[in-house]
């Protein structure tokens, strides 16, 4: 009985950093694509059109090579 809420406890600690990390990374994202939006007018959409392009870009930066 005692191993097993050992380990559940040490599976418990493990699963609250990974939520608390994934959680801060969201607030964090959050703020940053709301400071950019408020402060120069960037979008959600046009930083997803840029990942979304970095394929193309990057195989142009190599032709010019």
């Amino acid at each position: 009985m005692i191993p097993t809420l050992i380990l559940a406890w040490i599976v418990f600690a493990v699963l609250w950093k990974v939520v608390k990390t994934t959680i801060r990374t969201a607030l964090t994202l959050a703020a940053l694509l709301i400071l950019l939006h408020i402060n120069f007018g960037i979008t959600p959409q046009d930083i997803w059109d840029a990942i979304v392009n970095l394929p193309q870009t990057f195989s142009q930066v190599g032709i010019r090579k």
